[in-house]
């Protein structure tokens, strides 16, 4: 390419970065990452950006809740195995992350970590394609949780990398708007989703089209892996390696004297409570109205349409603010399960309990933009990996004991289950008021050294 070619493309993808995070100045912009860095700004953020549409989109068509769910019902699989599918994926993803990052820590350049992880799922959700064809029954099940748990640690280790290359290549204030960015184009990509979903997977539906989605999920993540790779980030510092021991005792030494981290893990285990509601919302609407089930589009439709609509505003406030943002996030999904409960006890119609769906999908938004945001800017860099792995492993064993409620499901009332909701989440709202900005937090993970 030509130097008289750069040039047009190098302004317009500044123009683009200035129109999605409303930066007029790109040295305004700079303002938190070295100079050499600023002119890949533009360009990392929208490689980043994309990097979102294509996991987001291949997330939908891969879901362990739905197509894989519907893909090892249809070979005959054991609704144990069907039921383990949730539990495999939550646990895959959190559990190891605190043993993996000492890995992380050790890369000068980090992106390479997303990038190998994003290929390893493609191969996963490939590799499933010729277990279901060639197996069946529990076979086909095992090997299809197997697989998904491959799938799982993968993410889990992605997870880790993104954060820290993310603090290290997009500077704070622009952090909230390119998580907004990514959450926007997913929940778009939902809607579409959700309307192929129905369009394609009928009740008489083969397997045919749940293996192209497969298919498509899996070519997804592999152009996902090249877009990250190709983001500029710059060597990080490798000094201080540890062990996976001396990592992990780190880690938890980190929890022990930091009162702005032990904040942080408080609300962010209380206002997990949001995260982990949507089946209590199914359950309580399977229960309270005899024709939910062909409502399920449009209460998909609702969550999705909530993302699309409240994530630029959540980023926007995220970087101005993250705590208020998971404040406000705990506070809605508290009043979405309220709100559920009053539309089933006032008789209103099934259609009617969408409200809910959209109520919490802001909830969701709202807490999962403001716990990325408010670490990735809070944390030291040469620690970030060791925070983000300890609170996501952490919350990753409350994950577990949150999916052990859908065991109990059939034994406590769907809406004892709401109600419980409603009241860890206005306790978040009310412990994340007491988070302290980003600067203290910095401060203190200093002194402790």
């Amino acid at each position: 390419m030509t130097g008289r070619d750069e040039k047009p493309a190098g302004a317009l993808a500044e123009r683009a970065h200035a129109v999605l995070t409303g930066q007029d100045s790109l040295d305004r912009a700079c303002r938190e990452i070295p100079d050499n860095d600023c002119t890949a700004l533009p360009r990392n953020f929208l490689l980043n950006a994309a990097n979102g549409a294509c996991t987001k989109l291949a997330e939908q068509l891969a879901s362990p809740g739905l197509v894989l769910a519907w893909l090892l019902a249809g070979v005959g699989a054991p609704a144990l195995l069907v039921g383990l599918l949730m539990p495999v994926r939550q646990a895959g993803a959190l559990l190891p992350q605190l043993a993996l990052a000492a890995r992380i820590r050790a890369l000068a350049r980090r992106k390479w970590v997303w990038a190998g992880a994003g290929l390893v799922q493609a191969l996963a959700l490939a590799a499933m394609i010729p277990c279901v064809l060639l197996l069946d029954g529990g076979a086909a099940g095992l090997a299809v949780l197997a697989l998904l748990a491959v799938f799982s640690v993968a993410s889990g280790l992605g997870s880790v990398a993104f954060q820290d290359v993310t603090g290290k290549t997009v500077p704070k204030g622009q952090r909230g708007r390119l998580l907004a960015v990514r959450a926007s184009i997913g929940g778009g990509l939902t809607l579409l989703a959700a309307v192929l979903l129905r369009l394609q997977l009928g009740p008489d539906a083969g397997l045919a089209p749940l293996l192209w989605l497969l298919v498509a999920a899996a070519l997804l993540w592999a152009l996902a892996s090249l877009l990250f790779a190709a983001v500029a980030e710059r060597r990080g510092a490798t000094e201080g390696g540890r062990s996976t021991w001396q990592e992990a005792r780190a880690a938890v030494g980190l929890a022990g004297r930091v009162p702005a981290y032990q904040r942080y893990l408080a609300v962010r285990a209380l206002l997990l409570s949001v995260e982990v509601a949507m089946p209590f919302f199914v359950l309580h609407a399977q229960a309270s109205f005899s024709d939910a089930a062909g409502l399920l589009l449009v209460f998909v439709v609702a969550v999705g349409l909530a993302n699309v609509l409240s994530s630029p505003l959540w980023g926007k406030l995220s970087d101005e603010r993250a705590s208020r943002v998971l404040a406000a996030g705990g506070a809605v999904g508290a009043l979405a399960a309220l709100a559920a409960l009053a539309i089933a006890a006032a008789g209103l119609p099934a259609w009617s309990y969408a409200a809910a769906f959209f109520l919490l999908g802001l909830a969701e938004a709202g807490v999962r933009l403001g716990r990325k945001t408010y670490l990735v800017d809070a944390a030291p860099e040469d620690e970030r990996p060791a925070y983000v792995a300890f609170s996501n492993t952490a919350v990753g064993l409350l994950a577990l004991a949150a999916g052990a409620l859908g065991l109990i499901a059939d034994l406590a009332s769907p809406a004892w289950l709401l109600a419980t909701t409603a009241g860890l989440a206005a306790l978040g709202a009310l412990a994340a008021l007491g988070l302290p900005g980003p600067e203290r937090f910095l401060e203190q993970a200093r002194r402790a050294g």
